[in-house]
């Protein structure tokens, strides 16, 4: 397996999160961001015991092939 990082947000402090990345085997996107912890939220949405949800600005959604024309070939 190969992670390929598609994108890392300019914005943040520390220069480490979020990011995007895509595993060429499992042709799946992994996205770094911070934690959603806020109950209120997570009460909206069916989340399993074995998942988590992040965050990410609207704007990092640019390092997605499908959004900015690149296609899935990574």
């Amino acid at each position: 397996m190969t992670l390929h990082m598609l994108g890392k947000d300019p914005n943040s402090p520390e220069g480490k999160s979020a990011t995007v990345y895509y595993d060429d085997v499992a042709d799946k996107y992994l996205v770094q961001g911070l934690k959603v912890l806020d109950e209120e939220r997570l009460a909206q949405l069916d989340l399993p015991g074995h998942e988590t949800v992040v965050e990410i600005p609207p704007y990092m959604t640019q390092f997605f092939p499908e959004v900015n024309g690149g296609g899935t070939d990574v």
